[in-house]
């Protein structure tokens, strides 16, 4: 093969490196997003069960997406555990907590992983049924609601603010519990929150 003279012949070492820097950039970023998304994971699974634990001291049954046992240990159900050790935080791409109480079934906090381009975001929101419509051709439908509590980058995401917002939720939820007022929650929400997607199913 004959050798490319003068300028041509470094071409390829300047797309090489260009090349290489891409690669680098790429790669730390997701990197970054992955550790930052394992943490945020590990504190929301602690969170999510230990406000599961705290609804059920009062009767409230609530189901927790992923199940308690794919990533706890436990000495003593429900109170006293701990995380797996090989527990994969990464591999959880959504969770919920979903209240299962007559007249309340839906009634969730939720939360999931999207990406913008190449920026991985969290959204959480509070997800509630409003009652049932009939369609002619598709029968009785639920229709549900949804109202945001956190929506950020994963790079920006503040432990601090996590936990302003949910404790504010968990508190009013709670109480509308101990009250048997499921509008002391709705109305909580309305005020306080973006409305998001509303759906049927």
């Amino acid at each position: 093969m004959a050798k490319a003279e003068g300028k041509d012949a470094d071409w390829f070492a300047v797309l090489d490196e260009e090349l290489e820097k891409k690669m680098l950039e790429i790669t730390d970023n997701a990197v970054e997003q992955n550790t930052q998304r394992a943490t945020i994971n590990r504190n929301m699974l602690e969170d999510f069960f230990r406000i599961w634990t705290r609804f059920n001291k009062i009767n409230v049954h609530f189901s927790l997406v992923p199940e308690n046992s794919t990533f706890a240990q436990f000495v003593v159900y429900p109170e006293e555990w701990s995380f797996k050790p090989d527990f994969d935080f990464l591999g959880v791409d959504n969770i919920s907590l979903t209240d299962r109480t007559q007249g309340r079934v839906g009634d969730s906090v939720k939360a999931w992983y999207y990406s913008v381009e190449t920026t991985v975001h969290l959204r959480m929101v509070f997800e509630y049924c409003e009652g049932e419509h009939y369609y002619k051709y598709a029968g009785w439908k639920r229709i549900f609601s949804q109202h945001v509590l956190l929506d950020v980058p994963v790079a920006k995401f503040d432990l601090k603010k996590y936990h302003e917002v949910l404790a504010d939720t968990i508190r009013v939820w709670y109480e509308s519990h101990l009250r048997r007022d499921r509008d002391i929650i709705l109305k909580h929400l309305r005020e306080k929150h973006e409305k998001g997607e509303t759906f049927t199913q």
